[in-house]
């Protein structure tokens, strides 16, 4: 279905528009389709963001500061975030001894294993999604969405 249709508006928009906002609206749907993905588990993307950038630290310690520079919704609350995730016992922070004001943040066991089930479920829907385009199409999808960026 067209954007237009999607909009509903009978008005004929100009390409880059047409383009800026079949992106935006395609990337809310994506967002909407990993939130419901989500949701049984009682994890947010962003939390799950957090996780997954955790686990690639493959059991070193990081910051705040560095999972912020990796989040893909830059304007998250990393702080709030990884709060929420040791209350779930997926996550622990550390205080430096030396240097009281360094937080050192770890993924723990269950954070690994709750994000290992996550994955499958994520994976799932993610190839679901995808299932339409060839691997030609989905690699001049990302190098025209990387273009776009530049």
């Amino acid at each position: 279905m067209k954007i237009e249709e999607q909009i509903q508006t009978k008005k004929k928009l100009p390409l880059y528009k047409r383009a800026l906002i079949n992106t935006i609206y395609t990337s809310n749907w994506i967002t909407d389709e990993m939130n419901s993905v989500l949701k049984p588990f009682d994890i947010s993307t962003q939390q799950f963001n957090v996780l997954r950038i955790l686990k690639g630290r493959e059991g070193k310690a990081t910051n705040l500061s560095t999972i912020q520079e990796r989040m893909i919704a830059k304007n998250s609350n990393t702080t709030r975030l990884v709060d929420k995730l040791i209350k779930k016992g997926l996550v622990e922070k550390q205080i430096c001894e030396t240097n009281k004001r360094k937080v050192e943040i770890y993924i723990t066991q269950n954070g690994i294993s709750f994000l290992d089930k996550v994955n499958l479920s994520v994976e799932d829907r993610e190839i679901e999604i995808t299932q339409s385009m060839n691997k030609e199409e989905l690699e001049n999808l990302s190098n025209l969405l990387t273009q776009l960026r530049a």
